[in-house]
């Protein structure tokens, strides 16, 4: 069956680093599907952060350019976000997402903090 384990999570220092990975069901690890990081924080909306559409590009929301990087490894079918010059606002769970065949997986979630 698909499934979708996401690691990585943790506290981090503000303009700390930190790299999330979402190892994905190889049935639906395809650069066809659309692969994307979401996150939400404690009283506010999933939003998305970053993507790969089905047409293999990079999509990053506004408040994470340049400082997020969304990529995949497809020897080991897996997801990273890969995120730098953390900020508190950066504070959320965060959740790997893959689209593909007319179905929507989702990761368990992993808690990011940034606080000094």
């Amino acid at each position: 069956q698909v499934q979708l384990v996401e690691s990585g999570g943790g506290l981090v220092q503000p303009g700390g680093s930190l790299t999330l990975s979402c190892v994905v069901s190889q049935s639906i690890f395809s650069r066809h599907a659309f692969m994307a990081w979401y996150r939400q924080a404690a009283g506010k909306e999933r939003e998305l952060v970053a993507s790969f559409t089905s047409g293999g590009s990079r999509t990053y929301a506004d408040s994470v350019k340049g400082r997020f990087t969304i990529s995949r490894d497809t020897l080991t079918n897996t997801l990273y976000l890969l995120m730098n010059s953390l900020k508190p606002e950066d504070t959320a769970v965060y959740y790997c997402n893959v689209q593909y065949s007319g179905s929507i997986y989702w990761g368990q979630g992993t808690q990011v903090t940034v606080s000094s």
